[in-house]
């Protein structure tokens, strides 16, 4: 029992969690509806561009991106291209407008622009699909991570990893959600640095390592006993280092961009982020921040995925590293290359990363949607007049009442892709918060009914084209469909709001609020 405290990954992993507890110990007085939902408004560029990073950097990163570079080569490495251009987008569009608007919740953006119940309430309902459709990969990593390092099962991971989140996100608030995950990203990206250096000292320097898999073709030596058939894995270098191998045609390719890069634009958990700046100002310098760090994990998390091809197809490496990297899947890549090629302690470092990315996003899922169903279901729609303390108890009971739904949903995905199911993610987002966000604050013409279409039908799209690809002509099946799906979004809100033409009276006023000079909003 002794020995095994004693082993790196189980300190590091209990420091993370100390770390946690004590922070959402400091962070635990939250008074008004202001101080839980939105931190009273109060981070500066600096933190809350590391909280953005840390929420938008997930375990998709963190482990998605490199697997699926690990699994499809350059097709997978695209995905982290697609996901980069998201932030610079919001950051020019969306974060200074958002942040002069004022709010605690997405849904407050509808309610407010248009002055509508139904509005909210349509929005509250997409804010959980998105919400839980990137809660379930969260959930997975965290539950696979400690299945194969811990000796635990399934689905003991998946009910304590909402344990934590109840206790972290419940207690805390965005106070503590934000300090939380500003520290988790610096631990992320301190673990991405480290295999970094571990990687180029011990030779693998890309240029060399990508000559070596592009030249390999056929079985990969020590892999049989691990395998479901009992023979060796194949493996083809040139179809991995060219295009197509997981995307065969341009537009599936271009499908893919447009869903990722607009995805960002939706995300009610990182749009949520830009309502704690103190400023407009503060809330563009955030968003600057987020792209920066992003761009640097964007790489890191590439290049250690073709670090970790190398070592498998080398079967030079240890029968353990071989096997998690052949019964692991892709998306437990990162922890084994670390293994590989640092031992016990840089794993432990890297399991510690691991969590610190799924912790953080998963709290920023948590606050997000507590805030659709306590403030714009509850307090907004079911019973006004409520007091700021009935708010912040309002807001922990839907706390709790998320951490038994996103159990549940993680317990469906046991066996799919992190990097894809995220993706899949990005595109419902940008289906149907994008085109609200983006018309509602550059458009004057938006309606309210223009609103609800867009949300409601760039919803059932994008479900139908997901969950039923085999009820459509083949033209139109796609692994990512934001191809049909986002400018169906799009089309919806602008046709309805051209038919409908009931312009909210004040729609000059709320113009002139979100685009108004810096001195005028601060």
């Amino acid at each position: 029992m002794i020995e095994a405290l004693l082993e790196p990954k189980m300190l590091m992993t209990i420091a993370l969690m100390g770390t946690i507890v004590y922070i959402t110990y400091l962070t635990k007085r939250n008074a008004t509806a202001s101080d839980f939902f939105v931190g009273g408004r109060s981070f500066g560029w600096f933190t809350n561009g590391s909280a953005i990073g840390g929420d938008y950097l997930s375990a998709a990163t963190f482990l998605g991106i490199a697997g699926l570079t690990f699994q499809l080569g350059y097709d997978g490495a695209y995905y982290a291209f697609c996901f980069s251009i998201g932030l610079t987008l919001l950051a020019i569009f969306v974060a200074g407008p958002l942040r002069r608007f004022g709010a605690f919740t997405v849904a407050d953006f509808l309610g407010y622009r248009f002055h509508s119940r139904r509005a909210r309430l349509v929005a509250v309902a997409v804010v959980l699909a998105i919400s839980g459709f990137y809660a379930a990969p969260q959930l997975l990593g965290a539950a696979q991570i400690l299945s194969m390092f811990f000796g635990t099962s399934y689905e003991f991971g998946i009910i304590f990893t909402c344990i934590v989140m109840v206790f972290y996100v419940g207690i805390g608030g965005m106070k503590g959600t934000t300090i939380n995950q500003a520290l988790e990203l610096w631990i992320r990206l301190g673990a991405f640095i480290v295999m970094l250096i571990a990687a180029v000292y011990s030779g693998l320097h890309y240029d060399k390592i990508l000559a070596a898999i592009n030249s390999f073709s056929g079985p990969i030596t020590g892999t049989s006993p691990y395998a479901l058939d009992g023979s060796d894995v194949n493996f083809d270098g040139g179809a991995w280092t060219g295009t197509g191998f997981y995307f065969p045609t341009f537009w599936q390719t271009i499908s893919m961009t447009i869903g990722l890069a607009l995805g960002t634009i939706g995300l009610p958990h990182i749009l949520l982020r830009f309502y704690t700046n103190p400023s407009a100002k503060a809330a563009r310098k955030s968003a600057l921040m987020a792209i920066g760090i992003a761009s640097v994990f964007f790489l890191l998390a590439v290049y250690l995925g073709v670090v970790g091809r190398t070592i498998f197809i080398s079967g030079t490496a240890s029968e353990e590293v071989m096997r998690d990297l052949v019964l692991g899947g892709n998306n437990m890549v990162i922890p084994t290359t670390a293994l590989a090629l640092g031992g016990k302690w840089l794993l432990g470092l890297v399991i510690a990363g691991a969590f610190a990315a799924i912790f953080s996003n998963l709290s920023g899922l948590f606050i997000t949607s507590s805030g659709a169903l306590a403030h714009d279901l509850y307090a907004n729609i079911m019973k006004k007049d409520i007091t700021q303390k009935q708010r912040v108890v309002a807001g922990k009971v839907a706390i709790l009442l998320l951490g038994i739904l996103y159990g549940a949903l993680g317990l469906l995905v046991k066996d799919a892709s992190i990097g894809h199911l995220v993706a899949l993610a990005f595109t419902v987002a940008a289906s149907t918060f994008t085109p609200i966000f983006i018309l509602g604050i550059w458009w004057r013409g938006m309606t309210e009914k223009g609103a609800i279409a867009g949300l409601l039908i760039g919803l059932a799209v994008s479900m139908w084209m997901i969950f039923l690809p085999g009820t459509l002509p083949s033209f139109l099946q796609f692994k990512i469909p934001g191809i049909v799906t986002v400018p169906v979004g799009f089309l919806s809100v602008i046709i309805v709001s051209l038919l409908d033409r009931k312009v909210p009276a004040d729609v000059n006023d709320f113009m002139k609020r979100v685009h108004a000079k810096e001195s005028e909003t601060v």
